[in-house]
């Protein structure tokens, strides 16, 4: 299983970067009419992009489906699945999810990231993450994306934004899903 070649079924270049904690030869699906996102699950999701690249894409590769999103106590466990949609309704994930938060006491949250990896010959592999913190009370920092600015990990007061890509490689959600379906990789070898 050396040198897979790995689509990862996207065209979000930063998850790509995070995602080569695979220690795989990865790169981007360019392809229009990917399928909406569901409500059921994060897996559900991610098989879905991943059986759509398994369509459109080269013959030979492994296609990655990716989903993620980030939970929140206090909003009953939103956005979830909704968590790239949930900006785009109100100007701006994190300016709605501060508003949405003022005022509240329990800011306890996580990250959660599925991946599934399908090969050519149909064979699924999967992969969990997440990362338990809190929402901080204002944006803070300038790497990463998305909820990083508002999301501080566990035992830290810094924000992922603040703590940076090179610590974010090594300790977000998306890396602990890459190094839990690089476990199920080897285990096939």
């Amino acid at each position: 299983m050396d040198r897979l070649k790995v689509v990862l079924c996207s065209r979000n270049e930063n998850k790509a970067r995070e995602l080569a904690a695979l220690g795989l030869e990865l790169e981007l699906l360019d392809a229009d009419g990917y399928p909406e996102e569901g409500e059921e699950s994060y897996v559900e999701n991610a098989r879905a992009k991943a059986l759509y690249g398994r369509e459109v894409g080269p013959a030979g590769a492994w296609m990655l489906g990716e989903d993620s999103g980030l939970e929140v106590v206090a909003l009953g466990g939103g956005p979830g699945v909704r968590s790239a949609r949930y900006g785009s309704e109100a100007g701006g994930a994190v300016e709605r999810l501060l508003r949405e938060l003022q005022g509240v006491d329990d800011r306890r949250a996580r990250y959660v990231c599925e991946l599934v990896l399908i090969g050519p010959e149909g064979p699924e592999l999967r992969g969990s993450g997440e990362l338990k913190g809190r929402i901080a009370g204002e944006a803070r920092g300038s790497e990463g994306f998305g909820y990083d600015p508002v999301f501080m990990p566990g035992g830290e007061e810094r924000t992922v934004a603040e703590l940076g890509n090179a610590w974010k490689a090594e300790h977000s959600h998306r890396a602990r899903a890459a190094a839990d379906l690089r476990a199920a990789i080897s285990a096939m070898s």
